[in-house]
């Protein structure tokens, strides 16, 4: 079945909600997501690439910290959704995949497809790197967080309310995430992307603090 005509619709969809984001939950990270979940769909050849598609493109929709409520953002998914000629198990299969792929302070999630281990792979990987370390400090900034407080201790266990909005600094979030994420991926095929972008931000991190005590 072609699904093209589905697809140009999600994109104009998530360009008019996502487009003027500036905490790094914009369209591009978007698309982003998707070429990286259809680059692991087309290595693995595991899951349906429609359901992994649309679930890329429409994962950040429903998310809370971007909707004035965790309810508000689903009912945006689900509107959206229901206007689509799309079968009641494909769209329940996408919303599954959606509601199952966030971080959430570490929480841990046992996830059942290869649609939802892929996005969420495709998803963590465009938190890490080069593009990680930009969208950190990018979401860092828009919250009010410092770049870095020396006092300001990591947060090894959290609950979802206080990983969203307890104080932190842009630094501390890359030991509260970012660099955990290479071991919580799913897929080899992105467990390889990880290995170098995961080692660019110990590079990173080591000239930051160099930098930080004027050593450098």
């Amino acid at each position: 079945m072609d699904y093209s005509l589905t697809i140009n619709q999600t994109e104009e969809f998530v360009k008019r909600k996502m487009g003027a984001d500036s905490t790094g939950h914009d369209w591009f990270h978007v698309d982003r997501v998707r070429k990286n979940a259809l680059s692991i769909w087309k290595s693995e050849q595991k899951g349906d690439p429609f359901i992994i598609e649309m679930s890329a493109l429409l994962h950040d929709i429903p998310d809370e910290k971007l909707n004035g409520s965790k309810e508000e953002g689903q009912q945006i998914l689900l509107q959206f959704l229901n206007q689509l000629e799309l079968s009641t198990d494909i769209t329940e299969k996408i919303i599954e995949v959606i509601n199952s792929i966030s971080f959430r302070g570490g929480e841990k999630r046992v996830l059942t497809s290869w649609e939802a281990k892929i996005v969420q792979d495709a998803d963590r990987l465009d938190a890490i790197g080069a593009i990680g370390i930009a969208r950190a400090f990018a979401y860092g900034g828009k919250k009010g967080q410092p770049i870095y407080h020396p006092e300001r201790k990591v947060r090894e266990e959290m609950t979802v309310e206080e990983y969203r909005n307890g104080k932190s600094s842009s630094v501390n979030h890359f030991y509260e995430k970012l660099l955990l994420l290479k071991d919580l991926l799913n897929t080899e095929t992105a467990k390889t992307i990880a290995e170098n972008r995961h080692h660019y931000m110990e590079e990173f991190l080591s000239q930051f603090y160099q930098e930080w005590n004027g050593q450098a």
